[in-house]
């Protein structure tokens, strides 16, 4: 039997009501669409039974994928009036005794609709092969990679790939900066050889670079040849092309110490959001970091006060960015799939309204055939970090 989350399957019907005919209310007969919503919890692992295996610390390990459970289960519970009817499983994707493996193998996901997952590993590849093979929408939340995945047009990563934010990079650049000394910066390795390269593609799509940029490799901690390549009359555009956290604090202390005689912008990658040493006021005052990332809410929004004060009342805390990740994605695609329930491929842009993020999805091309690969979200924000602060930047 499918193992229940949080105590039971999550099913909820939505109905419209006729207006009273003959003084009696009829209601249509609905359909009724399945979701499978998958996400790591490891039940199998920190539970023994019914007993919790730790009572005195929770383990972080499962913090993610609970707290992007219950923001589905928040917006499960608010949705408004559909065109039909949607039932909610959720799985845990690291189950030992129902593994995402033997749930296929079995025949137990083949009545699904749309499968929403916050998974990666094996799994990913797992659901992304099933959902090809069944014609299931497969809506991958969080995980910001295409694993490799091609030829599969019913695989959509609302979590926009490295390629794509180099390309949102490039064409602000290109729109913005072209005439300025444009400097790529990194360090060896696989990762940053796959930043280059990307940069490298997008540059020189007609055999030729269409925009000067030049890169420096540092390859140790000592960042004080920067300024040999930067210009004190011209604006410097570094682009911080490693997920390295270490290689971003060294570049980004270097660039600060400078940045009076060389007027320097920083655009980092995606994931520096997440580096806790470049929030550091005292060490990079005054000094913007710019980012881009697919998701930006500002919590002042209705859904955001509403989901604050789920969690203040009901778990004594606060949402985490995968609460608003679970809530949006399913809000979101709940509602497409009973408005679209036959084409929803066709309609993946057609969400009638925001609810925190403003997505634009459009098919990757494979290069040998011209058809889609995947689909994609293309739409990134701009955002400024200063100060340990967090602002929009375009």
């Amino acid at each position: 039997m499918i193992k229940k989350i949080l105590g039971s399957i999550i099913t909820l019907l939505f109905l419209f009501q006729l207006p009273l005919l003959a003084q009696e209310v009829t209601k249509p007969v609905l359909k009724t669409y399945k979701i499978g919503i998958f996400t790591p919890l490891y039940l199998d692992s920190v539970f023994t039974g019914n007993y919790f295996r730790y009572s005195r610390n929770f383990p972080r390990f499962i913090l993610q994928g609970l707290d992007f459970v219950q923001g589905a289960q928040i917006a499960l519970d608010s949705l408004p009036s559909l065109k039909g009817n949607v039932a909610a499983v959720f799985y845990d994707s690291k189950s030992i005794t129902e593994s995402v493996g033997s749930l296929i193998s079995n025949n137990k996901l083949d009545s699904l609709d749309l499968i929403i997952g916050s998974i990666k590993d094996d799994e990913y590849f797992q659901l992304a092969n099933f959902a090809l093979k069944k014609n299931i929408p497969f809506i991958s939340a969080t995980y910001p990679n295409d694993a490799g995945i091609t030829g599969n047009p019913f695989l959509i990563i609302v979590n926009s790939t490295l390629k794509a934010h180099c390309e949102a990079i490039y064409s602000y650049l290109l729109q913005n900066h072209g005439t300025d000394r444009i400097i790529l910066c990194n360090k060896p390795g696989s990762q940053e050889d796959r930043v280059a390269g990307y940069f490298k593609m997008i540059n020189e799509q007609d055999k030729k670079p269409l925009m000067d940029i030049r890169m420096i490799q540092f390859n140790d901690s000592n960042y004080n040849s920067l300024k040999n390549h930067l210009d004190s009359n011209s604006k410097n555009i570094l682009i911080g092309g490693s997920l390295d956290e270490t290689f971003a604090n060294n570049l980004a202390t270097e660039a600060n110490t400078i940045k009076n005689t060389y007027p320097i912008t920083l655009i980092g990658m995606p994931n520096w959001e997440g580096f806790r040493s470049l929030y550091k006021k005292n060490s990079l005052t005054d000094f913007p970091i710019l980012y881009s990332t697919p998701y930006y809410n500002e919590q002042s929004d209705n859904f955001s006060k509403m989901i604050q004060q789920i969690y203040l009342t009901k778990y004594k805390g606060v949402p985490s960015e995968y609460s608003y990740k679970g809530f949006e994605t399913v809000f979101i695609f709940s509602r497409l799939l009973t408005n679209h329930p036959y084409d929803f491929m066709n309609h993946l842009n057609d969400y009638k309204d925001k609810v925190f993020t403003d997505f634009q999805f459009k098919p990757v091309l494979n290069a040998s055939n011209s058809k889609p690969d995947y689909f994609e979200n293309k739409h990134l924000y701009f955002l400024k970090l200063e100060n340990g602060k967090v602002s929009k930047a375009w």
